[in-house]
């Protein structure tokens, strides 16, 4: 068989990377040809992504892979809600604003004044997050009213770059599904709705399936970079999504992880759940592949970690992440805890003094050491993935006996460890490739090199290690895991 040689670029909330793939029928070897940072920048009070600057750093991806071999095939993907608006003529307008930016603060309840939350839940089977793409478009439209009158289309991250090499209008389905305006049902826009709270349709592009190509790269890009007019795949293009068409399962019914800045704790589901418990309980119901249903939580994750490092190294500690989990792994457990997901934990600067205020005016002991600190992180995030699996769990009525842990907190052996013994479930960690394995292996498909997704999880079973973790500790985190519920629910 010849060698099929696939082009990834999964791009992250911090960082992304060029992945180059080559796979001739038995073996994938899957390299890593080019890395940058993803950093967002302060405009006037705004927080905004980098576009130009990320699609220079894919150019040098393009360059970087054909000097490696070529490929045969581009797909795209990224973090979910955040878009960008082209004029008439396809100019963007400017450049798109990050989903930590301020701007959406209180806007949730403006929403729920014209239509109610439970509705919105109905209609579209999203948590509420104040920075879902409903709730920016929201602001757009009643305070920024010009940009909005000069819009002529809206297209999400992935989008807005598989535009920008091919010159073609399309969004994806697992990228639209995660912005709470898509009939999880149907796989429409829930165009009523918007029309309700006066945001325009029309600038909202056909939604396409995972496995169809926007287009093939534009002569301007071919040019160029002197390259060939190979498809760009639309993938499943949420890094979530394509990191659950990765994981190699072995039961009908399973928890994941998708584990990175977010951890996003969920399970595949054939069709929406979109009753009173699963609102009240904030689960999200998005796409996947073939239409399937992720039935998830967004946890914040490893960003904790990775925001109190980067306040350390402002203050001028240079410490690195396997340093930081070593001193979490020797410092004492269950000390004290925060709430994760609560909004002063989600945005830049001294987390570390956040997570003190937290746990003194919560009454326990405040953490004083770095690992302490980091401790306590680690700790929290362990308890809220019990927490969120049992909101699944009777959501669902399913019972799972195994969490997949997919992505790059698989490296986090320490976590992963305290994931089976909080949960109480056996964890099966790998791949840790699996947002860009998951981008290669849709491509695949989209190419006629696999059938499926039977073909894939086989292929990733064959080629990528896998680590396997046993409860060992889970008596002392049912002991503490009233405590956890307590302080968060006694601060609410």
């Amino acid at each position: 068989m010849v060698k099929i040689r696939c082009l990834a670029f999964d791009f992250g909330a911090s960082s992304g990377r060029v992945l180059r793939s080559e796979f001739d029928g038995h073996d994938l070897s899957v390299r890593e040809i080019h890395r940058f940072q993803n950093d967002p920048v302060y405009i006037n009070g705004t927080l905004y992504w980098d576009v130009l600057r990320l699609l220079f750093e894919m150019k040098q991806g393009i360059t970087k892979a054909l000097a490696a071999g070529g490929f045969d095939s581009i797909g795209i993907d990224t973090w979910g809600v955040d878009f960008g608006l082209l004029d008439k003529n396809g100019r963007l307008l400017e450049n798109p604003v990050h989903y930590r930016d301020e701007r959406t603060i209180g806007i949730p309840e403006e929403v729920f004044k014209i239509i109610p939350r439970t509705e919105i839940y109905r209609q579209t089977g999203n948590q509420t997050l104040r920075f879902n793409t409903l709730y920016q478009l929201f602001y757009l439209s009643r305070y920024r009213k010009d940009l909005m009158e000069r819009a002529g289309s809206l297209l999400f991250m992935p989008d807005l770059f598989a535009y920008l090499l091919t010159g073609v209008r399309q969004v994806e389905y697992s990228i639209a599904s995660t912005s709470q305006m898509l009939d999880p049902r149907t796989g429409a826009w829930c165009y009523s709705m918007l029309e309700r709270l006066g945001i325009g349709t029309d600038i909202l592009p056909p939604v396409i399936d995972a496995g169809t190509a926007y287009g093939n790269l534009s002569e301007n890009i071919c040019g160029e970079l002197g390259c060939p007019a190979v498809p760009v795949i639309a993938v499943c293009t949420h890094d979530t999504a394509s990191a659950v068409a990765s994981i190699p399962a072995m039961d009908e019914d399973y928890l994941y992880i998708s584990s990175g800045t977010w951890s996003l704790m969920g399970t595949v589901n054939k069709t929406p759940i979109l009753t009173r418990s699963a609102m009240e309980q904030n689960i999200a119901n998005e796409g996947g592949f073939k239409r399937t249903i992720r039935f998830l939580k967004n946890i914040m994750g490893l960003w904790l970690v990775s925001e109190t490092r980067r306040q350390w190294v402002r203050e001028g500690a240079e410490i690195s992440f396997a340093e930081l989990e070593e001193l979490a792994g020797n410092s004492p457990g269950f000390v004290c805890f925060i709430d994760p997901d609560r909004d002063e934990f989600a945005t830049p600067g001294d987390l570390p003094a956040r997570i003190c205020d937290f746990c003194r005016r919560t009454g326990q002991t405040v953490p004083q050491s770095k690992g302490e600190i980091i401790r306590c992180i680690y700790d929290s995030i362990a308890m809220k993935y019990r927490f969120s699996m049992n909101s699944i769990k009777q959501a669902t009525g399913k019972h799972f006996p195994v969490i997949h842990i997919i992505g790059g907190g698989t490296k986090d052996r320490l976590l992963c460890q305290m994931t089976a013994d909080s949960c109480d479930i056996p964890v099966l960690a790998g791949p840790i490739e699996a947002t860009g394995i998951g981008n290669i292996a849709v491509q695949m498909i989209a190419l006629g090199t696999l059938n499926g997704l039977d073909d894939v999880q086989k292929m990733i079973k064959e080629t990528q290690p896998l680590l396997a973790y046993t409860p060992q500790n889970a008596k002392s985190y049912d002991y503490n895991y009233q405590r956890f519920i307590s302080i968060i629910k006694g601060d609410r």
